[in-house]
């Protein structure tokens, strides 16, 4: 016998059975209220993803204002129905389904149904968040581009700079050595005669070669000064709050004047005439005739002309050999500037915009979210049993039906009721007519009897 303080079996199993209808009760209560929240919350995201669907398929279409605007519209509506359309039904059968194959094929049919959706609608939500933000990142690195490019270009193109210095100290070396050749340091007789010329032919030559350099340095100069101010303005649309399509216009032209400032940089490089003027100094150099009266000083003049021809030979391949190294660098090609629509610019620099792509995605798939709430809940809904009727469930014509039984249970019991005290009073009549055998079995009802019970 149970102790009187603690609960008999059936009474706890009874009180777990009504727990569990109870959250059960509660749980489909509250999935019933939130339905039309569901509905509404998924529409309003639906129209989120439509609208901006919208401002990123605008910038892909062309054509007149009033085709691009109903193109557009009409695009963004579909999507908007579509992903509505897709997360009501996986809202109204997903949480439905119990088999395992069942849920594994509307698993499948959820992730396909996904990937289709951030195919027509993510990207281009994507494109209207950061499409703006994505275009000005591809300004500011193609700007960095033109500037390393830039400097490159002025770099070679100083770099014949370099060779003023030997080439102004050649030609005051020829230059000393005419002045000492005058006094006949050289030959040994004073004058003016044809080692002179040479010596200040060479040193003219020279002074001629650098005045070309010092030129060509003042022009690099002012052709960098040239781009130095087209990326300026470059930087400025980039910095600028105009629209950015008016800006990447106004930044393609100053990328077109910059590109051709590099090539004017890479033409104006005095290495090819260094080298030119290098070649013809020592294979076009004619020794002169000696000029001497006497035999003895033609001699000592072919001599020193000779080592004149030397000294030039030398200077020449010094020069060469610079103007060479300098030629060997890499002929620089400046980049070329490419347009990019908001949604292009989003898709290159996408690892750049995550943040946009979370929100973007976020907006279209928010209502997974939802479906697996309701799969949680049924399956909750479906482990503790549900009542077959609540009062909550139940219909009009449910209520009419159950107040109909009630009515006809009612009557059955007072006339099984009233039954009881007509029996009496027509028994003896019914005994003296047809005795009822002793012995007769407690199971078998007489026809008299039968009689009076109808």
């Amino acid at each position: 016998m149970p102790s009187p303080l603690m609960p008999s079996p059936a009474a706890s199993v009874a009180q777990v059975s009504s727990a569990r209808s109870s959250t059960s009760v509660v749980l489909a209560n509250g999935v019933n209220r939130l339905e039309v929240t569901l509905k509404l919350t998924t529409a309003i995201l639906a129209l989120a993803a439509g609208v901006y669907t919208y401002l990123g398929v605008r910038e892909l279409l062309n054509g007149s204002p009033t085709t691009v605007f109903f193109a557009a519209v009409i695009y963004s509506v579909a999507v908007s129905v579509g992903i509505y359309a897709f997360w009501v039904f996986m809202m109204q059968f997903m949480p439905h389904v119990t088999s395992a194959m069942g849920r594994l094929m509307m698993v499948g049919c959820m992730l396909l149904g996904s990937l289709m959706i951030v195919a027509m609608s993510s990207w281009l939500n994507a494109s209207a968040l950061a499409g703006a933000a994505a275009i000005q990142q591809h300004l500011a690195i193609t700007v960095q581009n033109y500037t390393s490019d830039l400097d490159r270009a002025n770099s070679q193109a100083i770099a014949a700079q370099s060779l003023l210095p030997d080439i102004q100290l050649a030609s005051s070396r020829f230059a000393k050595l005419a002045d000492a050749e005058r006094a006949g340091s050289l030959t040994g007789t004073s004058g003016s005669g044809t080692v002179v010329q040479l010596l200040a032919q060479m040193s003219t030559q020279l002074d001629g070669l650098g005045q070309q350099v010092q030129e060509s340095g003042k022009r690099v100069s002012a052709l960098y000064e040239q781009g130095g101010k087209s990326l300026a303005k470059m930087r400025e649309l980039i910095s600028d709050r105009g629209p950015i399509a008016t800006r990447s216009d106004a930044f393609a032209t100053e990328s077109l004047n910059l590109m051709g400032v590099i090539a004017n940089l890479q033409q104006t490089s005095v290495a090819p005439a260094v080298r030119r003027a290098a070649a013809s100094l020592s294979a076009g150099f004619i020794a002169p005739a000696a000029g001497g009266r006497s035999g003895d000083l033609a001699e000592r003049q072919t001599a020193v002309v000779g080592k004149v021809e030397g000294a030039i030979a030398t200077q020449a391949a010094s020069l060469a050999d610079a103007a060479d190294k300098i030629l060997a660098l890499p002929r620089i090609e400046p980049t070329r500037f490419q347009t990019l629509s908001p949604a292009e610019a989003v898709l290159r620099y996408a690892g750049d915009f995550i943040p946009s792509w979370a929100g973007a995605i976020s907006i279209d798939l928010m209502p997974a979210v939802l479906v697996l709430i309701l799969c949680v809940v049924h399956a909750a809904i479906r482990r503790e049993g549900l009542p077959a009727v609540s009062a909550s469930s139940l219909t009009a014509a449910d209520l009419v039906t159950a107040l109909q039984i009630a009515r006809e249970v009612e009557d059955a019991r007072r006339a099984a009721e009233r039954r009881p005290a007509e029996t009496p009073t027509e028994a003896p009549a019914a005994s003296a007519v047809e005795p009822a055998p002793a012995a007769a079995d407690e199971n078998v009802t007489s026809l008299s009897s039968a009689r009076i019970g109808k």
